[in-house]
């Protein structure tokens, strides 16, 4: 990755990533990230919303069907890649350049929500159980107990587990 622009958006999907095949049946989804600035006027004693990000951004393989299948229009993303010019004609024959981002990685923000994750099938050697993602509304500030372990079953004590 020597000399390629790496970065890492925070945003929310402006629709829900769109799933397609290429001609040799290669998966590829395809989806925007918004990203707002905001910054807190001291003078007006409000946040203000700062010019959007539209950032297009892809993802390949099966890699692509995991985000088509687990994320939706509105998730607040976090998502890593690197950026790629794209060089393109345009219906009228102008020519045009476009910035996107490669995604390598990319997941749900719990700033506002909450997910569980499960391990996708895998193709390779073992099978593993198929992903979900399931999203939680819940508000910010919201809280829900920790789940205290049986004696005996990771019972560390005063004890560090390491």
């Amino acid at each position: 990755m020597v000399g390629e622009t790496v970065i890492t958006v925070v945003g929310n999907l402006t629709a829900d990533p769109e799933l397609r095949y290429t001609q040799n049946g290669l998966p590829v989804a395809n989806f925007t990230i918004a990203s707002t600035p905001r910054t807190f006027d001291r003078q007006a004693n409000e946040w203000k919303d700062g010019d959007a990000l539209f950032l297009r951004a892809s993802v390949w393989r099966e890699f692509a069907e995991h985000v088509a299948g687990s994320l939706t229009k509105g998730s607040r993303v976090i998502a890593t890649g690197r950026l790629k010019q794209r060089t393109y004609q345009d219906r009228e024959g102008n020519n045009r350049t476009a910035i996107e981002l490669e995604v390598d990685e990319i997941g749900p923000s719990l700033r506002y929500a909450t997910a569980t994750v499960t391990r996708a099938a895998s193709t390779g050697r073992q099978q593993q159980p198929a992903q979900s993602t399931e999203w939680d509304s819940r508000q910010p500030g919201d809280s829900e107990a920790w789940s205290t372990p049986t004696s005996g079953e990771g019972s560390y004590g005063d004890d560090t587990p390491f």
